[in-house]
């Protein structure tokens, strides 16, 4: 509020841990005042660094899902209007197979939610196996995962991962490019 912020994005349990419990219903009342005290929209929450939607293996792969599906139930129940994940990492398959198990692991966690929260996907620096420093990547899991996902599916662009992942943002004509290939690929109304 002292720096006239009106949005803000938070995490519902520790980003670093599996184990989260549900909001408290007091702290729940107090955030959403506050919100329609000082005009706070929209609300962001960010998924837990652990999940990894990408991965086949077989425990980390459940762990996954069962975490983001928690993360979009409390996301509903603090009235988030987003929900940011990173797509994960392929680690041991290919990066198409990776945007298939990151499809694939968005629908199975979202199956019978009936939540308004839009998911959205955030690009990533692309270190190692990373999926999502490509706007292509990005694109293709949304268009894997929209014939069966029951929460509607969006991009969020971290800056720092964009200059991370050699998008020149720091000059005007950089930054004009990236937007525009961003709104080619991803389409600026998804962004």
């Amino acid at each position: 509020m002292e720096i006239g912020a009106d949005t803000l994005q938070i995490s519902t349990a520790s980003p670093r841990m599996w184990r989260a419990r549900t909001p408290d219903a007091s702290q729940v009342e107090r955030l959403q005042a506050i919100r329609r005290e000082h005009d706070i929209h929209p609300l962001v929450v960010h998924v837990n660094y652990l999940v990894n939607l990408a991965s086949r293996d077989q425990e980390i792969r459940a762990r996954s899902i069962a975490t983001f599906r928690g993360e979009l139930d409390r996301a509903a129940t603090v009235g988030a209007e987003f929900l940011v994940v990173h797509p994960g990492s392929y680690k041991g398959q290919s990066p198409d197979d990776g945007i298939s198990a990151c499809a694939e692991g968005l629908c199975q966690a979202a199956r019978g939610f009936a939540g308004k929260v839009t998911v959205l996907l955030e690009n990533t620096a692309g270190c190692g196996a990373a999926l999502g420093s490509r706007f292509e990547e990005l694109r293709a899991i949304r268009d894997r995962a929209l014939p069966s996902a029951e929460a509607p599916i969006g991009y969020c662009l971290d800056t720092c991962h964009l200059l991370a992942a050699g998008f020149d943002i720091t000059t005007v004509g950089g930054l004009r490019s990236t937007i525009r290939h961003a709104g080619d690929v991803l389409g600026l109304e998804n962004i």
